[in-house]
């Protein structure tokens, strides 16, 4: 799927530093940034929802271990 991306100068430039940093092209950079971003955030949402499960399941105790 072809996708037009606009950047501002800045932009162009945070990305140029990357891609060279990286030894690779722009476009190379640019779809590392978003598969690192997307596994990053999965991560998170998935440790946020087992703290969750885990405070649910353990309330009681955590309650009398912070007495």
């Amino acid at each position: 799927m072809a996708m037009t991306l606009r950047l501002t100068e800045e932009q162009e430039r945070a990305l140029t530093l990357l891609a060279d940093a990286q030894g690779v092209s722009k476009q190379e950079a640019t779809v590392r940034a978003i598969l690192e971003a997307a596994a990053r955030h999965t991560h998170d949402e998935r440790v946020r929802a087992l703290s969750r499960r885990g405070r649910d399941r353990y309330a009681t105790l955590l309650d009398r271990l912070s007495r």
